[in-house]
């Protein structure tokens, strides 16, 4: 067995394929194991509603959802069974349930069950292995070529996630006969403040208050109504980077100012902060949007694996159209179906 990817998902297939037997080798592209997860805050989480699941990603397979949301709760207690540093025992958010772990910690305490030779850094995967292969190289975002072509934004969006996860397994899963899923145009990430930022700011300078702001692109139209952003702030990210330049303006009252939180956040926005802000405006933010992870991928069933193909498996943001029309815990796809798929691989060798 062959694990593409040593992100959350493919160390995940990994070390629950060598707990049933198998021993797999894990080629990982990049420096490092632990792909975007270790530039995360690390919260794996559900919906603690089924309904709210459904309402937040309404053209989501709901098969896929079925599987990641009645699976979750056994997936985390087996994960945290590996004894990963735990940073809070929930998320902090009333309508989620799930855990915030330590990502180099839970990077660490994954790959520490995989021996090192059986661990190969810098090294894509053989695309022509005759074996069983799990695809988990993270989606695509990492590809101008295929974000302009799926995605089409209005330029090139800035990258907030690790530089590696490019497209492989799609393009892998494709060739041998593969589908597409839906939400091939959709994709989690972030407004960030228009100015230079580094990854250990991918979470702290994220501007999250976009339903308290005027939002407006760079010809002064306000192109997105405050009380349509969803809670995750994912539909106006995507929208705004459709817009001119990939960019936005958060205009913000003085009420809304005066909240702490909110001032924080524009705080850290350094010069992306307007001075003197237009007029009616307390403050403005100029945002540019970014990609963290696509939401589209190759098609799978409910065992991970890919439509159509026999031996090929696909875990992680490899797998799309789980939260299409909305957002859903990438870490948490990533650890479900990074078990589905090992237990599918093991079962069908």
């Amino acid at each position: 067995m062959i694990v593409a990817g040593a992100g959350p998902a493919g160390l995940v297939a990994a070390v629950r394929a060598r707990e049933l037997g198998a021993d797999p080798v894990v080629y990982e592209k990049g420096a490092r194991p632990g792909g975007s997860m270790l530039l995360s805050s690390g919260v794996v989480w559900r919906h603690l509603e089924w309904d709210d699941f459904r309402r937040e990603c309404p053209q989501g397979d709901e098969r896929l959802q079925r599987l990641v949301w009645e699976r979750f709760d056994e997936s985390l207690a087996w994960l945290r069974r590996l004894a990963p540093p735990v940073v809070w025992e929930e998320t902090r958010n009333p309508r989620t349930t799930g855990a915030r772990f330590d990502p180099r910690g839970l990077t660490a305490a994954l790959a520490a069950r995989i021996p090192s030779k059986k661990l190969v850094l810098a090294t894509e995967a053989p695309a022509d292995t005759a074996g069983t292969l799990v695809l988990a190289t993270g989606g695509f975002g990492g590809s101008r070529e295929l974000v302009a072509e799926h995605i089409r934004p209005a330029v090139p969006l800035r990258l907030r996630a690790n530089p590696w996860s490019a497209g492989d397994g799609l393009r892998i899963g494709l060739a041998r006969g593969g589908t597409l899923s839906a939400g091939m145009d959709e994709f989690y990430g972030r407004n960030m403040p228009d100015r230079a930022w580094g990854e250990d700011e991918y979470v702290t300078a994220s501007q999250l208050y976009a339903r308290r702001a005027r939002i407006v692109d760079e010809d002064g139209l306000e192109f997105f109504s405050a009380g349509d952003v969803s809670w995750s702030e994912t539909n106006v990210v995507q929208a705004t980077a459709r817009r001119p330049g990939a960019r936005a303006y958060y205009l913000l009252d003085e009420q809304t100012l005066a909240d702490p939180e909110v001032a924080a956040q524009v705080a850290r926005a350094g010069d992306a902060r307007l001075e003197p802000p237009p007029p009616g405006a307390a403050a403005a933010v100029r945002v540019v949007a970014s990609i963290t992870h696509t939401i589209g991928g190759l098609a799978i069933d409910d065992d991970a694996r890919v439509a159509g193909v026999e031996g090929l498996y696909a875990a992680g943001v490899d797998a799309g159209g789980v939260a299409t029309g909305g957002y859903a815990s990438g870490l948490a796809q990533a650890l479900v179906l990074g078990l589905v798929a090992a237990e599918s691989a093991v079962a069908d060798a």
